[in-house]
């Protein structure tokens, strides 16, 4: 790479209100000694860049505008900082998103995935929806160069599914994905591929319940119309659930979830609520002898070794949890599909003429 500047197409959240703006924006080949440049190949569109979009108020207190969005992809390594080592120029790369300081007491014991100084590409800094992007060589995971680079891209959230449902031993167990969206799909198919007996979903959205059957759940649950506790409490001989992975933040989701789960029985929450939980601690926690886990992002590498193993393998379905494939250009219908709910995961493709 011998430019000193490129000019590429980026989508960039740059104003205080709903949408994104797409636009030629110039960036420095010059990097820090600890980063590399990567050329986009795929990058797929998740919840968080749908707040983004909105600019909802988690968006309005979080972000610092001007900011190119975007998180989840692949790419190839084009160069590198002076005193990169761990990767090489050629590398196809997809990253951690979470850039941590490796000083705080939970990075020097091995906990990365709760450093105290975290910050988050495509929130905190610039972003993959782009023809290129800048990344601390320290966040790059290598993949297989034969993989499929769509399913590359989405290695960060499946990460996210399988510290959720890997955290806990599943298998011979009955266990509830609560949220079948993408990342509920994305756990009905770990949980299957990790030996579960049972998996039963647990869905108000029509499109997204029969992507959960789709996927082999033995059971999908409409909160609106059927009593949950009841019918989990049913699929279960009357036992309730070993193992719970909550994907929704839904407030009275969660708090259902405490009344079906089984004593002795395991949860582990992903979902971010909105509004506080409410609980019977003493009878659904405490005497039931349950354990709870909350999930933040991955546990940096340990994580994406076992997500590599599993692409790898070619057991799980991604192909039917990628539900949208376009053009990076045509980001905002993509956040409009997300904000639907009709869609599993999206993932977008730079085109060569957004390269200059």
């Amino acid at each position: 790479m011998d430019r000193e500047t490129l000019n590429m197409t980026a989508v960039i959240k740059d104003k205080a209100k709903r949408g994104f703006n797409i636009t030629k924006k110039h960036m420095s080949t010059a990097l820090k000694a600890d980063e590399v440049l990567i050329k986009m190949k795929t990058a797929s569109f998740c919840g968080t860049d749908y707040h983004i979009y909105d600019y909802d108020e988690w968006a309005q207190n979080r972000l610092t505008l001007p900011l190119t969005v975007g998180h989840e992809f692949s790419g190839e390594i084009i160069k590198r900082g002076e005193k990169v080592e761990r990767v090489q120029v050629g590398d196809i790369v997809s990253a951690e998103t979470h850039i941590i300081c490796g000083e705080c007491e939970f990075c020097l014991r091995d906990e990365g995935h709760i450093c105290e100084n975290t910050e988050i590409i495509g929130v905190d800094t610039d972003g993959c929806f782009a023809g290129y992007v800048k990344i601390p060589a320290a966040n790059c995971f290598v993949n297989s160069k034969d993989a499929d680079p769509l399913h590359l891209s989405v290695q960060e959230p499946l990460g996210n599914a399988v510290h959720t449902m890997g955290h806990y031993d599943v298998k011979n167990k009955d266990v509830v994905i609560l949220g079948t969206g993408p990342l509920g799909l994305m756990g009905i198919d770990v949980s299957k591929l990790y030996g579960a007996k049972k998996v039963i979903g647990i869905e108000i959205n029509a499109y997204r319940r029969e992507k959960a059957k789709e996927l082999g759940a033995h059971a999908v649950i409409d909160p609106f119309t059927e009593d949950v506790v009841a019918r989990v409490l049913e699929e279960t001989n009357g036992r309730g659930a070993d193992v719970i992975g909550e994907f929704s933040g839904n407030k009275t989701a969660i708090e259902q979830a405490f009344k079906y789960i089984k004593p002795g029985g395991k949860m582990s929450l992903l979902g971010i609520p909105s509004k506080s939980i409410t609980l019977n601690f003493a009878d659904d926690v405490v005497f039931k002898g349950i354990e709870i886990y909350g999930v933040v992002g991955r546990k940096i590498y340990e994580t994406w070794h076992e997500v590599k193993r599993l692409i790898d393998s070619g057991q799980l379905n991604l192909d039917k949890i990628i539900t949208h494939t376009m053009p990076l250009k045509d980001v905002e219908k993509a956040a409009e599909i997300m904000g639907s709910g009709k869609c599993g995961k999206i993932v977008l493709l730079p085109e060569e003429d957004d390269y200059v």
